[in-house]
């Protein structure tokens, strides 16, 4: 199942794509795709529903895209998790996890603009696969049971600015956390529709020229090794957003870098989860 979220910014209702892909809207049962939602079985809700032939409006072609699932308690983020990323960074293949968050108020819809923050010259793009969890996960005994705390998959582009990232001191937070930097979507696919999630082709690309060209195959930590090794550390809760690392081919790691600046046009894919697009906007 795809879960989409539609309408102005702030005002967006909770919808889904049916199979014959026309886009429904859903707020007629559901407040919103959140941490409620998923917490309490919403997406086999939702499919007990259209099953029954519950009747669900079509959505206006012309909707604004949002964010695919609501704000989220937490955006986690794994760090250099992909070994020839790492290589480009200049930095070692971590022994554990590198961990840091986002703000959840960066979650933005898959269309909207990337704002280049005040005084930023290095404003940078990640393709990563994005995890929503789907029900609350703490000290989970092993990899194996991290599958059923998964509700499911989608784009993600973890913008970051690497002045404020690397060169102002402290963590890495403050040079993730500004507006816009972390648009989701355009849709949340269910986690029984991906086959193999350690197998996702994912690209990136500016201006019309490919700068990143992946696979999640190519990750340092699994998706399932992460869910495990988080709850250790932290309750992850329903509707949490990990987004598990990128690929190289970053503006940082270019030979000399490139960073975005005004009017650019950022386009990013994940095999079966669709497509982004943002226009860099100054603040």
């Amino acid at each position: 199942m795809k879960l989409i979220r539609f309408g102005e910014a702030g005002n967006e209702k909770p919808g889904f794509i049916d199979a014959g892909g026309v886009r429904r809207d859903a707020s007629a049962f559901f407040s919103d795709w959140d941490r409620k939602f998923f917490q309490d079985g919403g997406i086999s809700r939702l499919e007990s529903l259209i099953s029954k032939g519950e009747f669900f409006p079509k959505v206006d072609e012309s909707f604004r895209w949002g964010s695919c699932v609501s704000r989220p308690g937490k955006v986690i983020c794994i760090g250099l998790n992909y070994s020839d990323h790492a290589a480009e960074s200049g930095m070692p293949v971590p022994q554990e996890p590198i961990i840091f968050q986002k703000g959840s108020n960066t979650v933005v819809g898959p269309y909207d603009n990337i704002i280049i923050p005040r005084n930023s010259e290095k404003t940078d793009w990640e393709v990563e696969l994005g995890v929503v969890i789907g029900k609350d996960a703490r000290y989970l005994n092993s990899s194996e049971e991290s599958d059923a705390y998964v509700a499911g998959y989608c784009v993600a582009n973890d913008v970051s600015e690497r002045a404020f990232q690397l060169e102002r001191g402290g963590q890495w937070t403050k040079g993730k956390s500004c507006d816009n930097f972390s648009p989701l979507g355009p849709y949340l696919l269910t986690k029984d529709e991906v086959s193999n999630v350690s197998g996702l082709k994912m690209e990136l690309s500016v201006n019309g020229s490919k700068m990143q060209s992946g696979n999640t195959s190519f990750m340092v930590f699994d998706v399932a090794f992460v869910i495990h090794y988080l709850s250790q550390f932290m309750t992850l809760e329903a509707g949490d957003v990990i987004l598990t690392g990128t690929p190289p081919g970053v503006g940082m790691g270019m030979k000399p870098p490139v960073y975005l600046k005004e009017g650019d046009v950022v386009e990013l894919t994940i095999e079966g989860l669709g497509s982004q697009k943002q226009t860099c906007i100054q603040a």
